[in-house]
């Protein structure tokens, strides 16, 4: 049985309320409802959002005593600020892909930047919410396939 923790960063928990054009009418809750409707039968989940970096970072560093099989991440403002919830990723070793709602590369030039997109193994953006999806079965096939 694998186990992916999905972590969501700053303002993700506003989903549904804010910028709604670009981010949809889907709340968080409801996000995470249809990923473990949608989740492979041997694949369970784990959420984690914050609007605080320390808290994304310690949530990641407890896994290195208490891993995860993969990890989902939107680190949102995060990925093209912060050095620190890279560093964490860097230091557990555990394959995750990178997911952005809109597409960051046609957005504003300081959202071309990513900090954790060379650690993963696949980066979606664009596909909206659905790219949670894409994320979580390209994470299940590549552990299947190791």
């Amino acid at each position: 049985m694998a186990e992916i923790l999905v972590l969501n960063g700053p303002n993700l928990n506003l989903l549904g309320r804010r910028e709604p054009h670009i981010y949809g009418a889907t709340t968080l809750d409801d996000l995470e409802r249809s990923l473990s409707h949608h989740a492979p039968s041997d694949v369970t989940l784990q959420f984690f959002q914050t609007n605080h970096e320390g808290e994304m970072v310690e949530r990641i560093q407890r896994l290195l005593d208490q891993p995860v099989s993969g990890i989902v991440i939107n680190p949102a403002a995060w990925t093209h600020t912060s050095v620190a919830i890279r560093d964490a990723i860097a230091a557990i070793k555990i394959p995750f892909v990178e997911v952005h709602i809109s597409n960051v590369h046609t957005r504003e030039p300081f959202r071309h930047q990513s900090y954790f997109s060379d650690l993963a193994l696949a980066v979606i953006a664009g596909c909206g919410l659905q790219g949670y999806e894409f994320a979580l079965k390209t994470l299940h096939q590549h552990l299947k396939d190791q």
